[in-house]
């Protein structure tokens, strides 16, 4: 799933979770599904971060921090 899928679902959940007719364990099970979509966008965005490299002003190549 891509980072923007993630986001699209996590809007979802979001507007499920403000449901005033939202059971408890609906809550939970919410909860945990945006959780792990959070890991997951978490782990994409740490494997753009190792790709991306800046370049100084002398042309070197330096990791992005």
């Amino acid at each position: 799933m891509e980072i923007n899928e993630i986001f699209e679902k996590l809007d979802e959940i979001q507007e499920k979770m403000q449901s005033e007719e939202i059971s408890l364990e609906d809550s939970f099970r919410y909860y945990a599904e945006a959780m792990e979509l959070l890991k997951q966008c978490d782990e994409q965005i740490g494997t753009v971060e190792k790709q991306v490299q800046i370049l100084d002003e002398n042309g070197e190549k330096h990791e992005f921090e």
